[in-house]
């Protein structure tokens, strides 16, 4: 039950239902701004069964996700968790482009869009794994 001096807005019921909206409406964006930064086309390569790109993409979901839960977790206004969640997606692509560029010995797109499952869970846990590093150094 709502106290007296508590808003609408405060309710931790609203609350939740605004924090989870917004989540869904970035992880769209950041979901969008992958594929335009991928040579394959993510939804495309998956349905056609690619489990490397699953895994790529799964990572990507997973680490964006866990970047706006620390974000939610440290900071009290929408504009503050979306200003520093997308911030923390940023750093996800530049480590993208990194991961891309620092493995000189193959093309890690075409790798996973061949269906190359190890680079495609590699790609995974690097999402993931700097999602926390991202998360946890998120002020």
């Amino acid at each position: 039950m709502v106290n007296v001096g508590t808003t609408f807005w405060q309710h931790p019921l609203i609350e939740t239902a605004g924090y989870f909206s917004v989540v869904v409406l970035c992880l769209i964006v950041s979901m969008v701004l992958f594929e335009m930064v991928t040579k394959y086309k993510n939804w495309e390569e998956i349905k056609k069964g690619n489990v490397a790109v699953a895994l790529a993409t799964g990572g990507k979901i997973l680490g964006v996700c866990n970047i706006f839960r620390y974000s939610i977790e440290r900071h009290n206004t929408f504009f503050e968790m979306i200003g520093w969640g997308l911030y923390g997606f940023i750093l996800l692509i530049i480590a993208y482009f990194l991961y891309e560029f620092l493995i000189p010995h193959f093309n890690v797109d075409q790798e996973i869009a061949a269906d190359n499952r190890s680079v495609g869970l590699i790609s995974f846990t690097i999402s993931l794994g700097l999602s926390f590093v991202i998360g946890a150094s998120i002020i």
